[in-house]
């Protein structure tokens, strides 16, 4: 069986690129003025972006063997028909021409160094697999496409280009014609097209951007998320670093709308929850101011915003609410059990990595900490234990960082939760002397 190395593309892209991408700006210009001249010049600003697959996807399809007028179903479907090259051009062939001479070839420029970390990420995929699982999604999602696409013979043409031209292309422009014409994608069909999004190291939003999803329920006690709640919002507001991002409403918003490939009001639900169990919680005005500015690094910010803690919590539950009133006005927040089962091994945790800390502030807030895993929420303790070692540079040996991944997987935290931390922790060495 054939393995294809392929690109990186989430190194090179953060959403959608190439012949999809730009099939995607051309659908969003559908209320202004769009011909020949126009949609040209928009590709070769791509091109002159860096978007080198452009060029290259136009090149595959001007390579097949796939008839005038299949290419003309991919490119109406693809642009949802706001532009068709047969109104200006003899035929589709001709125009793709056009666009490849507006795309010259290009690859990246790269230092040896750095080609040689992106060669060994570069995914390795075999051929007749790849072309088979991503068939199986286009035959899986026909009937929604046939009802949907208002361009005629669609699922011939995207099997076609998957079997016969490069199934890594089929699939973009498969996700393409699903986002243009709003096809429904249920919950088990999205993540098989998440994987193999993975697969092919895309940016995720190239994958759920656009997509119309038939959401699952918002969940306040989804825990994979990546980072989320409480300690993600310290990070934002780390500090005065915030400044440089926007204003305080911005930067909550910043956090409560980032849900990625993720339910809508998912990261406004469980940082909802986060702040709803410190403000209904008996512990005292100052031990959450504290715990707060400790959190983000803001003992010695002067701003006034945050001075107070529990008004500054009330904010952050106001946007919440807002953002999960917009995406779904039915929601009711409900808290999640607490997992009082793992309260002693947080606890554990807690005092041996606070009991050797050398930074003041981390044994200062130990004591609040520990209120927090005991009366609070063992699962918000822990996590904010693991914001407080970060932002303080406190070393943490590997066989306590395999332990906290333990406790990550036992609460349900994604894979990547630890991700940023454990590169930082990386032979317990602090994050201020890295290289």
């Amino acid at each position: 069986m054939v393995t294809r190395i392929r690109e990186l593309y989430y190194f090179d892209y953060s959403n959608d690129f190439g012949l999809s991408g730009f099939a995607g700006t051309v659908c969003s210009r559908a209320t202004l003025r769009t011909d020949a001249r126009v949609v040209l010049a928009l590709a070769g600003a791509e091109a002159a972006d860096e978007d080198d697959q452009l060029g290259r996807d136009v090149r595959l399809l001007l390579d097949s063997p796939l008839p005038d007028e299949m290419l003309r179903t991919l490119w109406l479907a693809a642009v949802r028909r706001c532009f068709d090259p047969a109104e200006e051009h003899p035929d589709t062939r001709s125009w793709l021409c056009r666009v490849a001479e507006v795309c010259p070839p290009g690859t990246p420029e790269r230092g040896p160094a750095e080609s040689k970390v992106l060669d060994e990420a570069r995914p390795r995929v075999p051929e007749e697999e790849l072309r088979g699982t991503v068939a199986a999604q286009v035959e899986s999602a026909a009937p929604a496409l046939e009802r949907a696409v208002t361009v005629p013979d669609i699922v011939p043409a995207l099997l076609r280009v998957v079997r016969e031209v490069d199934a890594d292309l089929g699939f973009r422009l498969f996700l393409r014609a699903a986002k243009a014409y709003s096809v429904p994608i249920g919950k088990e069909p999205y993540a098989r097209l998440l994987d193999i999004g993975d697969l092919l190291a895309y940016p995720r939003a190239a994958v759920f951007e656009e997509l119309n999803v038939c959401w699952p329920p918002i969940d306040p006690g989804r825990r994979d998320l990546g980072r989320f709640g409480l300690p993600l919002l310290a990070g934002v507001f780390h500090g005065t670093d915030w400044i440089y991002e926007g204003t305080v409403p911005e930067n909550i918003r910043r956090v409560i709308e980032g849900d990625g490939a993720h339910t809508p009001g998912s990261q406004a639900a469980v940082l909802l929850e986060d702040v709803r169990r410190l403000l209904d919680s008996a512990l005292t005005d100052e031990a959450v101011t504290a715990l707060w500015r400790t959190a983000s690094w803001r003992l010695r910010v002067n701003e006034a915003f945050d001075a107070d803690g529990r008004t500054w919590l009330e904010q952050a539950a106001q946007a919440c609410l807002e953002r999960l009133a917009a995406v779904d006005p039915g929601y009711t927040p409900c808290p999640s059990p607490v997992r009082t089962d793992l309260a002693e091994a947080v606890l554990q945790e807690l005092r041996e990595a606070t009991r050797s800390a050398a930074a003041e502030e981390v044994r200062d807030v130990a004591g609040v900490l520990e209120e927090v895993v005991t009366t609070v929420d063992p699962d918000l303790g822990f996590r904010l234990l693991l914001e407080v070692l970060l932002v303080y540079d406190v070393p943490v040996p590997d066989d306590r960082c395999a332990r906290y991944q333990a406790l990550a997987e036992q609460f349900g935290y994604g894979a990547d939760h630890l991700d940023d931390h454990l590169s930082r922790w990386r032979d317990g060495v602090p994050a201020s002397v890295q290289q």
